[in-house]
């Protein structure tokens, strides 16, 4: 009896072990590049301010542009592997907030923006996301369609799975297999028609981001600094035509 509950006792512990190493393994973060841990020091032009809830890369003086960002990280990505590209926009002039998520999971803070706006109540923004961040990302922009604060939703490799009404910018990558692109397409039809679309020739899933590679990735042709001027330049074209209304 006491041979057999060992045996027991035995097999519970190699499985809760298993268990154990495989959600560690999931959970485990893309961490920021040297570049993106850079891009998080402040400067004389450039503020950067970060707590439990959000990184706020903004210019350091005046004037900062009306419309803000705010942006969800994808899955797994430590929210400091987007400061390149949040410095990128808040040297044209953008306050952008990048949101922490629990566990670096969008899923678990779908309306963190909602809280992150709370602190600017006078300033509108728009809401983007890569990967899982831009499905969240899209879901807060569908269940708060009627807050005249937010203005847009922007998909960095990513789909959303909620109709939206409001102003949308999709950016793909031709080298993107990370984004499914079934599904991709089967949701394509919750962007409105007057959705922009870039495909970036040469792109990829990880280089929306500064965290390094990721399994199942298409090889990139173009640098990563390349793919983020292409990124900047469409979403801040894309602000500029959004105007001071809302569609």
């Amino acid at each position: 009896m006491r041979r057999r509950l060992k045996r027991i006792l035995l097999a519970l512990s190699v499985v809760i072990m298993l268990l154990l190493g495989t959600a560690v393994w999931y959970l485990w973060p893309y961490g920021p590049d040297a570049t993106a841990v850079q891009a998080m020091q402040s400067d004389n032009t450039i503020k950067v301010t970060t707590d439990s809830y959000a990184i706020v890369i903004e210019p350091a003086h005046e004037p900062i542009q009306q419309i803000g960002i705010i942006f969800y990280p994808g899955a797994k990505v430590e929210p400091e592997s987007y400061a390149p590209l949040a410095r990128d926009f808040a040297t044209l002039g953008y306050r952008t907030i990048i949101a922490r998520m629990p566990l670096n999971l969008a899923l678990l803070g779908e309306n963190r923006a909602s809280l992150l706006m709370k602190r600017y109540p006078d300033q509108p923004f728009v809401i983007g996301g890569h990967s899982m961040g831009g499905a969240f990302a899209g879901r807060f922009t569908a269940s708060n369609k009627e807050n005249e604060n937010v203005r847009g939703l922007f998909l960095l490799g990513a789909y959303t799975d909620q109709p939206q009404t409001s102003h949308v910018l999709s950016v793909l990558a031709s080298q993107d297999f990370v984004l499914d692109q079934q599904t991709y397409h089967r949701y394509r039809s919750n962007l409105p028609k007057t959705t922009q679309t870039l495909t970036i020739a040469g792109g990829n899933h990880a280089q929306f981001g500064d965290y390094g590679s990721q399994p199942g990735d298409g090889q990139a042709t173009i640098s990563r600094v390349e793919q983020r001027q292409q990124v900047v330049k469409s979403v801040v074209n894309w602000i500029g035509k959004i105007g001071q209304t809302k569609e």
